[in-house]
């Protein structure tokens, strides 16, 4: 009897350790999270954490009443301590597994990041969410993660034009989508006989047709500088995710079990039938194809007009920015190297010369990004909404084919560092218009950050990118390729860094995050490489300096800032005028970007002496005398470059993981 009652016991205690072991194993493992972007934590024990724990305990008990995998609330709104919160589950997931995955992450969310006022951990399933900030910040942060298995070299070409082609359709699907599993969509192709691609896309569904292709193409954007080559990656934004594989990882059979519409049955009266419905559509197309020639032809024959017109206040209709490729092959004869007057990361110029005599300057863009044809077009309408006289002015794009361009305005001198770092070319520039330049700029980054209808952030300005017109008045350009190569918003940090070495903010190249004061900090090296006639990137080793910046502080804290003063000015030049000059520009490129001025306060502090000037911090000590090797490889051999920087230090923008 003992003996029997003790083999109860045990199969009892066994029969609990199996339950406990397969209850362990069913909890499914996190891909990624992401703690505060701003380091913004909560004190234990206060309303915060109980409208926390209020929130993600909604979160979980709301799975079951959806159809949609999707739920978004708030506790305490309209308070200080308000919090909200939202899941989102994959499409195809069961509401069995919605639930149980949106438990483990709410369960682990805090565990991962502890105190935190904001967090986000996305799993295979589903996607939780939290903040005490507003969720319009859909674009970053986000994850890349990759398969460590690479395609062979001899197929990758085939699978690279197959993965963009795959992608930018399923994109336009999922965020077209507007009934069953909204903004979600799947997709396979056969990439070999043996083997499919598989791809998935999905928005959160509160996100607008224009904002799902946005994250989309975003997400697209940034496959090519983390996951070359690979059989397998994902993309994980706040508002949406995509994955390819070379495997089913999602439930086709699932999908594959919807409502069929049957075929048509066979016979002589449904012949009748099809040539009763297909005739009138061939007719309808014939129309359509002759009706776009014919407009086709008139915009050309209007081209000219076009070009000596001011472009329109409302640019709704794109198309009246675009240029043929032929127009832009005859202006440029073949894009020839005589007609090459600059080259960059993001592309090669050439100089042009329309029918009418008007001369152009054409950005033929590299073939980097994934980004789609309406995406293009339609970042390219945009900026060329931005016009200001401190801005070369963007007249239209050229999109056939592979090939995207941008048509600018032709400016007759080159580019300020051409004058600038030149022994001889910078006499042409005298003190008197070196200030006049570099007010300039800073009223067309002010007109960037505050005053266009598109608050761009440039994260590429440099002496290369201040264009000097007929009169040598400055001229920003490449603002807006960051959005016009990514999609990408200008929010607060980033999984490609896309900037030069020697102007980029620490925050920026360090951690990925980049704001207007990115832009203030790129400010402030140009002010002081106008100052002194050097780039930053020069060592100043006689001086004790390793480059610019820390040169211009070391005669600032030993009061002889007149010393970094480019020698061919020092027989003319208004020594207030200089130093204060000195004086923002050691305030720009302070580490702190709080102790930044904003481009507003810089431009009351050119033009009136009447405002105080607060004393700088030592400049950002990522410059000084450790140069990050990843930064230095290869960044700075070509002072006109712009490159992508794959990698990033810390829990805010992660650009490579492995998938757990």
């Amino acid at each position: 009897m003992c003996i029997l009652k003790s083999s109860v016991t045990h199969f009892i205690l066994l029969s609990l350790l199996v339950i406990l072991i397969l209850t362990s194993e069913a909890a499914p493992p996190y891909s990624a999270y992401v703690c505060s972007t701003d380091g913004s934590y909560f004190k234990p024990n206060t309303t915060y954490q109980t409208n926390l724990k209020a929130l993600l305990s909604s979160l979980v008990s709301n799975v079951t009443g959806l159809h949609d995998g999707y739920y978004r609330t708030a506790v305490a709104q309209g308070s200080p301590d308000e919090v909200k919160g939202l899941f989102l589950c994959r499409g195809d997931v069961t509401l069995a597994t919605c639930q149980d995955c949106v438990a483990a992450a709410a369960e682990n969310i805090t565990r991962l990041c502890t105190n935190t006022t904001e967090s986000i951990i996305w799993y295979d399933e589903c996607m939780v969410r939290y903040s005490n900030l507003s969720f319009l910040n859909n674009i970053v942060p986000g994850v890349n993660l990759k398969n460590t298995n690479t395609v062979p070299d001899s197929d990758s070409e085939l699978f690279n034009n197959l993965l963009a082609t795959t992608l930018n359709d399923i994109a336009a699907t999922a965020a077209n989508s507007a009934s069953g599993n909204s903004k979600f969509a799947t997709k396979e192709v056969e990439f070999t006989r043996s083997q499919k691609l598989y791809s998935l896309a999905q928005c959160t569904p509160d996100l607008t047709t224009f904002d799902c292709n946005t994250c989309l193409a975003s997400a697209i954007s940034s496959l090519p500088t983390c996951c070359n080559g690979t059989r397998g990656a994902r993309v994980l934004l706040p508002g949406c995710n995509l994955r390819y594989e070379l495997y089913p990882f999602y439930n086709v059979s699932a999908l594959s079990n919807q409502p069929k519409v049957p075929p048509p049955p066979s016979g002589k009266k449904n012949t009748s039938i099809i040539v009763a419905i297909v005739a009138p559509i061939a007719v309808v197309a014939a129309l359509f194809v002759l009706g776009c020639f014919l407009l086709r032809k008139r915009a050309s024959k209007d081209y000219n007009t076009f070009i000596q017109d001011p472009i329109p206040e409302d640019l709704a209709d794109v198309e009246s920015l675009q240029f043929d490729l032929a127009t832009i092959q005859a202006a440029t004869n073949n894009f020839s190297n005589e007609n090459k007057i600059g080259q960059g990361g993001f592309g090669v110029v050439y100089k042009g010369i329309l029918p009418n005599g008007q001369a152009i300057a054409v950005k033929r863009l590299s073939v980097t990004s994934l980004q789609g044809a309406v995406e293009f077009r339609n970042e390219a309408a945009l900026v060329a909404k931005l016009q200001h006289r401190n801005l070369v002015r963007v007249l239209g794009f050229c999109l056939e084919g592979h090939e995207k361009m941008l048509v600018y305005e032709y400016i007759p001198n080159k580019s300020l560092d051409h004058f600038l770092f030149d022994p001889v070319m910078q006499r042409e520039l005298d003190w008197s218009r070196r200030y006049k330049i570099i007010v300039g700029i800073a009223r067309g980054i002010l007109y960037l950050h505050e005053d266009s209808q598109l608050r761009i952030v440039h994260r590429d300005l440099k002496a290369s990118n201040v264009l000097l017109d007929e009169n040598m008045n400055p001229k920003i350009s490449d603002f807006g390729m960051a959005k016009i190569f990514q999609a990408d918003q200008t929010q607060v940090n980033t999984g490609r860094i896309v900037g030069t070495y020697g102007y980029m903010s620490p925050e920026y190249a360090m951690r990925g995050q980049f704001s207007v004061k990115s832009d203030v900090f790129s400010f402030g090296v140009l002010v002081l490489e106008i100052v002194s006639g050097k780039k930053n990137t020069d060592f100043f080793q006689s001086h004790l300096a390793d480059d610019l910046l820390s040169y211009a502080w070391k005669t600032w804290s030993e009061k002889t800032p007149l010393e970094l003063l480019d020698p061919t000015l020092r027989g003319s030049y208004s020594r207030n005028e200089v130093i204060r000059c000195i004086h923002i520009g050691l305030l720009c490129v302070q580490e702190n970007p709080n102790d930044r001025p904003s481009m507003a306060t810089i431009g009351l502090m050119l033009n009136s002496y009447s405002v105080t000037l607060s004393l700088p911090r030592q400049p950002a000590s990522f410059l000084r005398g450790r140069t990050p090797t990843r930064l230095k490889d290869g960044l700075d051999s070509d002072q006109s470059s712009t490159c992508s920087i794959p990698w990033s230090t810390n829990e805010v923008s992660i650009t490579e993981l492995h998938p757990r």
